[in-house]
Formats: structure tokens, sequence, C-alpha cells
């Protein structure tokens, strides 16, 4: 242990990565395999923003100004609000990172879900903040109520994954409003959407509208899922002016690179149609996946990502290294506390094909043993 870094940074659980399909093949001694583990847009890249990224390779020696500024105004625009609420940044985790330092001081107190998106806790624990961990509730989603009732006089911020990782499901609208309500003017929100463009239109919640009425939250979004970009390393923060102007002035100049955010801007405009035009296909993939999984006999939450978590019969770890050795990543759940879960992500149809075969055979074989 080096002395001289932060005792903080000691506390942190550094982040697990899966294996990636070169491992597994090289690894396994096969010739293909299919990653499903990691929640990415099988589809993407698209076209047109492909080769808007490729034009920018000649341009590397030369930073981003001005795609910087249009994505900014393209976003804001989305969201029907100005360019200054708008913060960039190195993917949703950058932004995330960015945060923390912008609001968390020593010995502040977060709010976090137990079975959610890691990094918050972790980047908590990093700028010496205390972390209390509320569970979801019996059908999977973030428990609101108990999460409101935690908060204390000490209590800094909330971290809300909406629609949640690992469960996928999404918390009811009305209910967040009234969240939001009830919380002391002294504790913020922020509200991570990283995978709300899959989610149905009736789940949506208006932070347009909570913004301008001077609400205490910050929405944070990705082009990493729905979008395709998740190498491209863009994301992105919608708050009140103010906010953004902390967020800029401990960010980096520029946080965002010049490939990703010539792709970014494609995507959000001339490959928009097509992008979502292959979100509609992942997302009937995603029901016929569902459908076949409980077929199956596996309990699958209602989901509006484009992953499924569901249930298995068998240890999940164990069943997650069997479909290794078959070629097909997937996510044991066993991190968050649940041993007999599994997180699939939504790929091709030919994917998703190979895995739900693959997946059979496994349990057919474990049911025999």
């Amino acid at each position: 242990m080096i002395k001289e870094i932060r005792k903080e940074v000691y506390n942190c659980v550094p982040y697990a990565a899966g294996k990636s399909m070169e491992d597994v093949m090289e690894e396994y001694g096969l010739s293909s395999a299919v990653k499903l583990g990691s929640n990415e847009n099988p589809y993407a890249p698209f076209h047109l923003s492909t080769k808007r990224m490729m034009d920018e390779v000649l341009k590397i020696n030369s930073y981003p100004e001005k795609n910087f500024i249009r994505l900014k105004s393209i976003l804001a625009e989305r969201n029907n609000l100005t360019a200054e609420n708008i913060g960039l940044g190195h993917g949703a985790g950058g932004v995330l990172d960015t945060l923390a330092k912008t609001f968390i001081s020593q010995g502040d107190e977060v709010i976090v879900p137990q079975e959610t998106y890691g990094l918050y806790k972790e980047i908590s624990k990093g700028m010496g903040a205390e972390v209390r961990q509320i569970p979801l509730d019996g059908e999977y989603r973030l428990d609101l109520t108990a999460m409101a009732a935690a908060v204390s006089e000490k209590t800094k911020l909330i971290w809300v994954c909406n629609p949640n990782n690992p469960t996928g499901t999404t918390v009811d609208s009305s209910k967040f409003y009234d969240f939001i309500d009830a919380l002391p003017n002294h504790v913020w929100v922020v509200l991570d959407e990283a995978y709300i463009e899959f989610a149905r239109n009736d789940r949506l919640i208006d932070v347009t509208r909570l913004i301008n009425a001077g609400k205490k939250i910050i929405k944070v979004g990705t082009l990493s899922k729905y979008f395709g970009l998740a190498g491209g390393r863009i994301g992105y923060c919608i708050a009140q002016p103010e906010v953004i102007s902390a967020y800029d002035t401990i960010s980096e100049p520029f946080n965002a690179n010049r490939i990703g955010l010539a792709g970014a801007v494609s995507v959000l405009t001339e490959d928009l149609a097509t992008c979502v035009g292959f979100g509609n296909r992942l997302i009937a993939s995603r029901e016929s996946l569902i459908a076949e999984l409980r077929e199956a006999g596996c309990a699958c939450s209602e989901s509006d990502t484009n992953f499924v978590f569901f249930s298995t019969p068998f240890a999940a770890s164990e069943i997650a290294n069997r479909l290794l050795q078959e070629g097909v990543i997937v996510r044991p759940c066993g991190g968050w506390g649940y041993h007999h879960h599994l997180r699939v992500t939504i790929g091709t149809e030919e994917q998703n094909t190979v895995f739900i075969e693959k997946f059979k055979s496994v349990l057919q074989t474990l049911q025999g043993a």
C-alpha cells in the first residue's frame, strides 16, 4: 500500500470486466463466440455514423471544438432546453464520476440502491462519502419510499438507476414525481437513464419539466447503449445551468473524443431513423426472448432495457461457465446477491437463437447430472 494514495481509494472495489470474445475463443479453442454480457447494440455502428467517424481519423491531431458544441445543441433540442443545460463526458461513467467530484465532500452521505450499477457506490466512497444502500422491493424495482425514508440531514446525493441495471425494471413515473417533491431541499438526485430509450413510453419521466420547475435533479444519459457507440465513450448530463457550469469547471476541456463526437452527432441526426428502426427490432426481440425463457421455466422481470434479468434453476455461475465453454457470454448476477439469476443482452435474432439453444442444452445437462 502506497501511503501517499488517499485511503478512500483503497476502500473502493475496482470494476471487474467480463471476458471478451477473443479471450473465450482462445481459452476454449472455439472458432466463434457470442457476446451477450455487456449490453451493447449488435447492429451498430450505422452506415453514415461510421463514415463520419472514419472521416475524423485524419483530423485526430486537433481538438473537436465544432462537434463538441454541436452535440450539446442537439441534445438540448431533443430535451427542449438550451446548450447551457448540457454537460458532456467520457461515457456515462465519466459523467457520473465528475458529478461525484462536483457534489460530494468528505463525510457527506449518499443513498444508493443495493442491487444496482456498482459505480455509484465506488465513486461515492472514493470521495469519502458514507454510503447507505437500500434494497430493491419484491418486484426487483427501486424502493423509492424506503430511499426517501433513509434521507438524513447529512444526505447530499441520491443515485437512481432507471431503468435499473441489472434488473431492467423502471419505477412508476408518478411515484418518482412524488419522491422528488418529498425530498428536503439539501438533497440532489442523479437520475441515470442509460437505457431509457428502450423503455415503454408510459414509463418516461419528464426531466425537462422538473429542471424548469427548479427541482434538484440531474439526468445522465449515454450514446453507448441504444445508439450503439459504446467504444466512442460519449455520455452527457442535463441539469440547471449553474450545475453544468460547476460540472464544466471541474471537467477537463473537451472531455469527449473527436471520433466519438462525430458518431454521436451523426446517429442523433442523419442516422437517427436507422437507429430507431434497429432499436424497435431489439425491443421486439427482447419480448420474444422473454417468452422463450418463460417457456423454459425461468421467471423473468419485465424489462425496459436491452437485456433480460431472469431466474435459473441452478447456480447462475455454473450455468454461465458452461455457456462460456459453448462460446456464449452472459452475466451471472451473484455480484448483486442474485446467485440464481442471469442477465443476458438482447443480440441479433441469430445470436438470441444461439443463446436460447445453448441455454436449454446446459439446463438439460445439469438436470441429468
